[in-house]
């Protein structure tokens, strides 16, 4: 006889989360039961998607748009208040952070979300993750810093501008090493043939 195991939590399936008040929900989507989830009608996710446990996706203001064929690693955090859109194909590896919102660290007002907006100098600006973006864990995007379609990002860096399209980057702040191969498209392509399936556009 199989025992459960009390330590893995599960996923919900598509089935279950379309019926939980996301604006949009396509197939074959599981998301790990132990996630934190704000603001699900600001949020619309394709087909083939997963995502890890332990992630929280902060999207009580501001839109999150999550393509298809894509995997978000465990822990990752996404604070959505000025828009975050994840192209079709990519993925975050563990405990990768997005933000499209930031407090100012100058000094010259105060911080955190306790404080009313008045005395505070926000940050707010769309974060765009293009199709077939690869970003290694630990790794870090701000506000603005959208990332280019093929791009790949290695471990433990720290993107604070726009990346040009199939590059590889790394490094605090991440600087172009070479370019990416673009042999994956020409699988892409086999793949979908091979399911029959145009992917929904959100």
């Amino acid at each position: 006889m199989t025992k459960t195991n009390p330590f893995n939590p599960g996923y919900y399936s598509s089935s279950e989360l379309q019926g939980m008040g996301f604006k949009y929900v396509g197939q074959d989507v599981q998301i790990a039961k132990n996630c934190t989830i704000l603001g699900l009608e600001n949020i619309s996710i394709g087909d083939n998607v997963r995502i890890d446990g332990g992630g929280t996706l902060a999207c009580a203001t501001g839109d999150l748009t999550i393509g298809s064929y894509i995997h978000i690693g465990g822990y990752c955090h996404l604070t959505c208040s000025g828009g975050i859109r994840l192209g079709d194909f990519s993925g975050l590896s563990q405990g990768v952070r997005i933000y499209s919102v930031s407090d100012d660290y100058s000094g010259d007002c105060l911080t955190n979300p306790t404080v009313p907006r008045a005395f505070l100098n926000v940050t707010t600006a769309a974060v765009d993750i293009g199709k077939h973006v690869i970003i290694g864990s630990g790794s870090v995007v701000l506000p603005g810093a959208s990332i280019g379609d093929g791009a790949s990002v290695g471990a433990l860096s720290l993107v604070n501008k726009p990346l040009e399209s199939w590059g590889v980057y790394c490094g605090a702040p991440a600087r172009r090493l070479k370019t990416r191969s673009k042999a994956l498209l020409q699988q892409e392509e086999e793949l979908l043939q091979a399911r029959g399936r145009a992917l929904p556009v959100l």
